[in-house]
């Protein structure tokens, strides 16, 4: 891994606990191997394309790094009843693609996320420049495209950490709400890495008080990385 530039910003108010405030540290590499990515992913670092980032927050460690134990895992009677309704979810594994079905869905997911929990009104070049953000860098990112009917519902890309999966971002049809496909994505990750036989799948940072976060910890058994830099069992 080159040195690269790290950055650690001013703390500023948070976007998923307002009473708090946040940081991240990040850094900007163009050299970065599989094993040296997954020594940091499970010192709780993220990615996204060549910018690695972790929070570094003044006063808070709500933010904790939480992992599924794939093998383990012991669906809910929720997540049971997404496993039935997306029985005929076809998903397709492969290399990263845009192209006008993949913005016209990002587009439409973000325009329902702006009228319902205010987000920023979706833009088309901003989209190609997230996407981009995503799937380029120094390591290959997987697209997971999940379809219904034949067509495109949802997109998932994911990192492969050697020791499991790691997700990295989605976006789907709001015209498909009633399948949960946010919740299908995660599900089938951790089917599929127990398949392989790969023991985690990382789902990012479980936020205690966020809707939008705290969510994660209901697949279980989960650990999450304490601020000694120890794994411990969660939930489940």
């Amino acid at each position: 891994m080159d040195k690269g530039l790290r950055y650690l910003p001013p703390a500023t108010p948070c976007h998923y606990l307002p009473e708090q405030m946040w940081r991240l540290e990040y850094r900007i590499v163009n050299q970065l191997s599989q094993q040296e990515f997954h020594d940091l992913v499970a010192r709780g670092w993220r990615r996204f394309g060549n910018m690695l980032f972790r929070p570094r927050c003044p006063s808070c460690i709500a933010c904790q790094p939480i992992r599924v134990i794939a093998d383990a895992f012991k669906p809910d009677r929720s997540q049971r009843r997404v496993t039935k309704l997306n029985a005929d979810t076809r998903l397709e594994i492969g290399q990263p693609t845009l192209d006008d079905e993949r913005l016209d869905l990002y587009f439409r997911h973000h325009a329902h996320h702006a009228d319902q929990k205010g987000w920023p009104d979706p833009d088309i070049d901003r989209g190609v420049r997230h996407i981009h953000s995503i799937v380029a860098g120094p390591l290959p990112v997987m697209e997971w495209a999940y379809y219904r009917d034949d067509k495109l519902v949802a997109v998932s890309y994911v990192d492969d950490l050697g020791d499991g999966f790691s997700g990295i971002y989605f976006y789907h049809d709001p015209e498909y709400r009633k399948y949960s496909l946010g919740t299908w994505i995660c599900l089938s990750l951790i089917e599929e890495a127990a398949q392989r036989h790969l023991p985690y799948v990382y789902l990012g940072y479980y936020i205690a008080g966020c809707r939008s976060m705290e969510y994660k910890g209901q697949f279980g058994p989960n650990q999450v990385l304490q601020p000694d830099g120890q794994w411990v069992n969660f939930r489940g």
